[in-house]
């Protein structure tokens, strides 16, 4: 039999001291083991008086009340203690099993005092080290994933560069015409593997934290204006259509202009790379009272789930069937560094999409010289 003090009404200061339970298991086996005893004894007495042979005994009542004492309070308050060890004997075990690397295995309790308190504490203490563990080998993974990235990335314009630089080292090429090509195609390869570093080099650093901001006052209307200034020419060339709603007015806003630049510059590369032809490109931008919103909308094919929830990931990249634009392939970690840039900064990236309408959304917190204070840097 198995005492299961939680399904008893007892007060809430009882059920959650290991203290009281036992000096009120202590009271009620005093208890229960004295009312046997005297009935017993009792009996005893009144059936003395029909049985004359039992006053044979009566010289040893003193011994047997003790002995008879003994063993039922041992045994009542073994059956009232008894969950109490279970439990102990659950925690041995399972701190036993943790131990042996389980580290999934949580010790069951239904106990409010200190023992499940205790059980409680080894559980979340579990649960963190499998966190922790968890989180490892996913670092461990990121890790060479990355190398993989890497490797799969820097092969094919290296590969290309070389290729072409032993061509001109053999004088492969029939005339001069084929030979400027040649070299203009190696120094295209060249500049795509600079930039494919650059990215790299910049994830590191937003990745693991150590990008600084030099913040400075900034109107973003007018960045954003210049950038899309850059990027007209390039996607009318493309046969894209590009429509801007900025606010005509300056906003002035405390950011790093180096990098914000960058972010809003890695997603208008994305539209252009996946936008269809001909198709709409649009740019706007609104503001708030403490915030500011620059969205970049284009159209292309639609994502599938999968895609739209791999998104952000590191060196992920969408079907290249996508886009036609001749572009050269990406790295794959522009969105992933324009999300970590603005997070940077405070603000947000959100991607809505709808039908064959992709939205990309920076939100970035309206910040003055007097408000930046408390910003960290």
């Amino acid at each position: 039999m198995v005492i299961k003090w939680n399904k008893l009404r007892l007060p809430v200061k009882f059920r959650r001291s290991i203290q009281l339970r036992l000096l009120f298991s202590c009271v009620i086996t005093f208890i229960i083991t004295y009312a046997i005893v005297f009935v017993a004894f009792y009996t005893t007495y009144l059936l003395s008086t029909v049985i004359p042979q039992l006053k044979s005994i009566a010289p040893f009542y003193g011994v047997l009340i003790i002995v008879l004492f003994m063993c039922i309070f041992v045994a009542t308050f073994y059956i009232l203690t008894r969950r109490m060890v279970y439990d102990l004997v659950n925690l041995e075990k399972g701190l036993a099993t943790i131990a042996e690397g389980d580290m999934g295995y949580r010790i069951p309790t239904e106990r409010e005092d200190e023992l499940g308190r205790v059980i409680q504490s080894v559980n979340t203490m579990a649960e963190q080290l499998q966190q922790k563990i968890t989180q490892e080998r996913e670092i461990e993974n990121s890790k060479m994933e990355l190398i993989t990235g890497i490797s799969h990335d820097l092969r094919t314009p290296l590969t290309s560069i070389i290729g072409y630089i032993e061509l001109l080292q053999s004088a492969s090429f029939r005339n001069e015409e084929e030979y400027q090509r040649f070299v203009q195609n190696a120094h295209s390869k060249a500049i795509h593997l600079k930039k494919m570093l650059d990215d790299l080099f910049e994830y590191t650093r937003l990745a693991w934290k150590e990008a600084q901001l030099h913040r400075e006052t900034v109107d973003l209307t007018q960045m954003v204006n210049q950038l899309y200034f850059e990027f007209e020419p390039i996607a009318h060339e493309m046969g894209i259509t590009t429509v801007k709603h900025i606010i005509p007015t300056p906003i002035y806003t405390q950011v790093d202009s180096e990098k914000i630049a960058r972010a809003i510059d890695n997603l208008l590369s994305n539209a252009l790379r996946y936008s269809l032809t001909p198709s709409t490109i649009q740019i706007a931008m609104k503001q708030t009272d403490t915030r500011i919103m620059i969205e970049i909308a284009n159209e292309g094919m639609p994502l599938t789930k999968e895609q739209e929830r791999r998104l952000f990931e590191r060196f992920y990249k969408v079907d290249p069937s996508r886009h036609d634009h001749g572009m050269q392939s990406g790295t794959g970690l522009g969105l992933s560094i324009a999300r970590s840039i603005v997070e940077l900064h405070g603000g947000e990236l959100h991607f809505t999409h709808l039908g064959k309408w992709f939205t990309f959304t920076i939100e970035l917190p309206l910040l003055t010289s007097e408000n930046t204070d408390g910003v960290e840097e």
